[in-house]
């Protein structure tokens, strides 16, 4: 599992724990399989406990609880991935002033015009 779906999980996790395994699926856009083989990793981990609400009328109620390290493993993959998309946000912004310039030097019709010949 990929780190920016381990941090999709974590947070579907912290903001919805009682979804099911399908609705996780769904809103995560993965298959059920892969969803679950996921889930069972972050348990496996120590990062996730599972809470079976046996008095509940659905007996397929479950609960999915962040323990305190999934927790720190949730803060460490939120700020890892801030700061590679503060990375990759510096890139467009002079990738995009780039492409002014180029737009008002008039340098991309000269290119135009001289790929067409």
């Amino acid at each position: 599992m990929d780190e920016d779906l381990r941090l999709q999980l974590l947070r579907q996790l912290t903001e919805s724990p009682d979804l099911s395994q399908r609705e996780l699926a769904l809103r995560l856009g993965l298959s059920l399989g892969k969803t679950n083989y996921c889930l069972r990793a972050l348990i496996d981990k120590g990062w996730v406990k599972v809470n079976n609400f046996r008095n509940s009328q659905n007996k397929l109620a479950y609960a999915y609880v962040l323990t305190p390290s999934g927790l720190r493993a949730k803060g460490s993959a939120t700020s890892e991935f801030l700061r590679r998309k503060q990375v990759e946000f510096e890139n467009l912004e002079r990738e995009i002033a780039e492409l002014r310039r180029e737009v008002a030097d008039g340098d991309v019709g000269v290119q135009q015009r001289a790929s067409i010949k």
